[in-house]
């Protein structure tokens, strides 16, 4: 299961663009590990032009961050830096910018030993730029809960409208930072007609895993 969205904020004083993912199967996921590429076209410096060009998306395959334990829902993190498509992109620019972000989960189903892949993507007009993720995961009497009916939506938060490279540069200067504002107490945004959708829910489950108690309470449309 994938957000019908991704956002574009802040973490950690980085610029990221983020999505989150979980695990809806009776039977968990093992081994699991998550990849994005890039599709856009692209012009050569020599003129020649590559429709549909593919480049990864760095979401930790360098840090071991893209082999995921999903006992429960995950944001999956792609830092805006040097490397990134998107290291000069700004938030006026990205709505100008035609492209796909196409994210792919494998892993084993655990039940079984079968191997299995789920994908998901997002086209320009399904990032949202000054947008994170509402949080899920609640701490109950002796276990977590997992709402799922919040699991699509976003929250506005405060983010700078310039691209990560000149938020560096302005960084270096020591100049301060322009952010978006955000509307005030936490405005809500259900997304895709998620809250259109009708929501049927079903009996809890609860997980252990590593001595913490995961109950997710699952919907279904």
């Amino acid at each position: 299961m994938f957000s019908n969205m991704a956002v574009i904020s802040v973490r950690d004083g980085k610029l990221c663009l983020m999505f989150r993912v979980g695990d809806l199967r009776n039977s968990h996921i093992v081994e699991a590990s998550i990849r994005a590429k890039l599709i856009k076209s692209k012009q050569t410096k020599e003129g020649e032009f590559i429709p549909l060009n593919q480049t990864d998306l760095n979401v930790g395959f360098d840090t071991g961050d893209d082999r995921l334990f999903l006992v429960s829902p995950l944001i999956i993190c792609h830092e805006f830096n040097e490397q990134s498509p998107f290291w000069e992109i700004s938030k006026e620019q990205l709505g100008k910018e035609e492209f796909e972000i196409v994210v792919i989960l494998e892993g084993m189903v655990e039940a079984t030993g079968m191997t299995c892949q789920a994908r998901s993507s997002y086209v320009e007009r399904e990032v949202l730029w000054g947008h994170r993720f509402m949080p899920v995961l609640t701490l109950e009497e002796g276990f977590y809960e997992v709402d799922y009916d919040t699991f699509h939506n976003t929250d506005e938060t405060p983010t700078p409208t310039s691209s990560a490279k000149d938020l560096a540069e302005l960084n270096e200067k020591g100049e301060a930072l322009q952010l978006t504002s955000a509307n005030s107490k936490g405005n809500q945004t259900a997304t895709s007609g998620l809250q259109d959708r009708a929501e049927v829910e079903s009996a809890p489950v609860i997980s252990n895993f590593g001595g913490t108690l995961v109950k997710q309470r699952r919907t279904s449309g």
